[in-house]
């Protein structure tokens, strides 16, 4: 299990390093977009740590690229102190969290372990567990999506999300506890645009058109569901 460190800016990278090493989580640091690319596609990184701002490829290429190569580890970007849209932007792409700078590195290391977690627990469950609704399957147990047949590529997000709405189905979960379920984190006014950010992007890897909501139904002001 290796952690990839993307950060041009040495003290930081070198910091952080420190403090998962110290976790005994092996960390690859990459300084450019460009050594990321090589590292990438490399076998067992668990979890992508990238800088938005770095001298070459932009943490959000990389992130979308990571995406668009099918690997579904944990991304946590790291933006600069008030830049709503980098965080935004980065959800959209695929990222799971976003840490701004400056930051305490036990914060960091946090939500890495946070994120690490969320992944591997359903793992831990003894017996598979299939969840189905309308050519869709979900296990449990390997963390897969089936879609008519076709496997789709969920972040560990949007895979938590899904799995949140399959076993409340008929129920309507609300937005506030979709967001607190999920991010394991306090609620507030501004989470709710986290969570539609990341519905749209797992409707649109689910062909759920707003012409035809084959899933994911919205109920206004209160939160989603999944008949």
């Amino acid at each position: 299990m290796t952690i990839l460190l993307v950060e041009d800016e040495e003290s930081i990278s070198k910091l952080v390093s420190v403090y998962l090493k110290n976790e005994n989580y092996p960390v690859q640091v990459c300084h450019t977009g460009k050594d990321a690319l090589e590292k990438i596609d490399q076998e067992g990184i668990s979890l992508a740590i990238l800088d938005v701002m770095l001298p070459d490829i932009s943490g959000f290429e990389l992130c979308q690229y990571i995406r668009e190569k099918g690997f579904t580890y944990p991304i946590i970007m790291l933006t600069a102190k008030g830049e709503e849209l980098d965080k935004i932007t980065g959800l959209t792409l695929g990222a799971d969290d976003y840490v701004t700078k400056p930051f305490k590195p036990l914060e960091l290391v946090a939500r890495v372990k946070a994120q690490l977690r969320r992944v591997h627990a359903y793992n831990l469950q003894a017996e598979p567990k299939l969840l189905t609704v309308k050519g869709l399957e979900v296990d449990i147990v390997k963390r897969t999506v089936i879609l008519n047949g076709q496997p789709v590529n969920l972040t560990p997000k949007e895979y938590d999300i899904l799995v949140l709405l399959l076993e409340n189905r008929g129920q309507v979960v609300t937005t506030e506890t979709l967001f607190q379920e999920v991010w394991q984190e306090k609620y507030f006014e501004t989470s709710s645009n986290t969570v539609m950010v990341h519905i749209r992007h797992l409707r649109e890897k689910l062909g759920d058109t707003s012409e035809q909501r084959a899933y994911i139904q919205t109920v206004w002001g209160v939160g989603y569901k999944i008949d």
